[in-house]
């Protein structure tokens, strides 16, 4: 029965096996009634690196001291970043990839630049479609390693419906069957303008960017894991923990529309520390403040409005479209929902473990079950190898041995360290406060001297 339970608990890890990096890659189709059709793809340099969100944008004054054959890398690598990543088709014929003439631009309505151009690489293919054509649509490759927004303009008109797409996934069919016209047929109607009907579809636009805004955070967003942590960690009832998430949410929500739109602008360079130091600082509290008082609120408001901009800094928000604000709403709720979904894991696990605290061995397990699981999450979330990274595999096997000798040495053990419940105030707060709070905060240490100084 002992080793029965020890195998259990460490094999209880969580199995968030995917993961999805930023920036996404937005592709963009301009359609004029003659059959003109202008499609344009735009590529972070950051792209081409490991992790991405590690990686500064690339400054005019950097990109201008490149040489030649540095910046004919960097097209290769664009090139074959799109390879992998993109194809398109019209009507029911084949997909392919169109030929993109590219070119370095400053990519003007960059969000979150306090000074400077950041510089893109962009794509561009034209080509003239035939009345016959009657949709256009676009496909995420298998092997793509970034998000594809499919966005559409048609006779200078913005269209509502956006679609944010993963690997191994196709977006919906543009209905073009009522567009494309020779310019005969235009002169005699005297029709030059497409209202927003057919082709809009806010609710579809909203579920995209709250998928994507969910898996912003799980399993994308591990800072922002490890500050929800830090909140549930401090307190289990319900109101506090309510309280704390709803202020986290409203400050978060700011700073997203205030950024998408264009009204604040702080570098990544500084917000990014910043996040990491507030996981550190939450970390901090949860082990000196030893029960909840509302002042908690006015902290954990503003690292909200802080982690908003860190938030913004990959929400593919464009102010100047038509379904911005279901953009918004869905990216925001999508956040929200992921918070809750940390929460919901943790609370179970709780559950749990309170059940096992009624078996043989189990008190004496359950501390180590729970501070066992949060280092699993971490490392499986760090991990570039999945379930299958040599990190996680170590924790695993480790896992099982120091699983092992507490269950053979459970008296020697309670006398060293007492014995109690979870359900205990003074037992939780030693036993799983304490040791998660320290956990949580020697990562956000590191990220925060990573962040400034490598």
């Amino acid at each position: 029965m002992k080793v029965f339970l020890s195998l259990f608990i460490c094999f209880i890890c969580p199995v968030f096996s995917w993961a999805h990096p930023i920036p996404d890659i937005p592709v963009i189709g301009s359609f004029e009634r003659n059959g003109t059709v202008v499609i344009v793809i735009e590529i972070d340099p950051r792209c081409f690196s490991e992790d991405p969100e590690d990686v500064p944008f690339l400054q005019k004054e950097d990109f201008d001291k490149l040489d030649s054959g540095q910046r004919k890398e960097l097209m290769d690598k664009a090139q074959g970043l799109i390879k992998e990543t993109l194809k398109i088709r019209f009507g029911q014929g084949e997909w392919f990839l169109p030929e993109f003439r590219y070119e370095f631009l400053a990519k003007e309505h960059e969000q979150l630049i306090l000074d400077g151009d950041v510089i893109v690489i962009r794509g561009t293919h034209e080509r003239i479609l035939s009345s016959k054509v009657k949709s256009y649509q676009i496909k995420a490759e298998e092997s793509a390693g970034y998000d594809l927004v499919f966005r559409n303009i048609l006779d200078g008109i913005p269209q509502k419906r956006v679609n944010v797409l993963w690997p191994d996934e196709e977006s919906f069919a543009l209905d073009l069957s009522t567009f494309i016209a020779d310019s005969n047929s235009i002169a005699i109607s005297g029709t030059s303008k497409l209202e927003n009907n057919a082709t809009s579809d806010t609710a579809s636009t909203f579920y995209s960017f709250l998928r994507k805004g969910f898996v912003h955070v799980l399993p994308e967003g591990l800072d922002h894991i490890l500050f929800v942590i830090g909140l549930f960690l401090f307190s289990r009832k319900t109101k506090p923990l309510l309280l704390q998430v709803t202020t986290f949410t409203i400050a978060h929500t700011i700073t997203i529309a205030l950024a998408s739109l264009n009204f604040l602008k702080i570098s990544p360079t500084i917000i990014e520390p910043l996040i990491a130091l507030s996981i550190v600082y939450i970390a901090i509290e949860n082990v000196y403040r030893k029960e909840y008082r509302h002042f908690r609120l006015i902290s954990i408001f503003l690292f909200g409005l802080i982690h908003g901009l860190g938030f913004a800094g990959v929400s593919s928000l464009d102010p100047s479209s038509p379904s911005f604000v279901a953009e918004l709403l869905g990216f925001t709720i999508g956040v929200d929902f992921g918070q809750l979904a940390v929460i919901s894991i943790f609370l179970g696990l709780l559950y749990l473990l309170s059940l096992l605290e009624k078996t043989a061995c189990g008190r004496i397990l359950c501390p180590f079950a729970f501070n066992y699981f949060l280092l699993s999450v971490i490392a499986l979330l760090l991990s570039s190898g999945g379930v299958h990274s040599p990190l996680l595999l170590v924790l695993w096997y480790a896992g099982i041995v120091i699983g092992s000798i507490a269950i053979q040495f459970e008296s020697q053990l309670v006398r060293a360290f007492g014995i109690g419940s979870l359900q205990d105030t003074g037992h939780y707060r030693k036993f799983i406060v304490y040791p998660g709070s320290a956990i949580i905060a020697l990562i956000g240490l590191y990220w925060t001297i990573e962040r400034i100084f490598l």
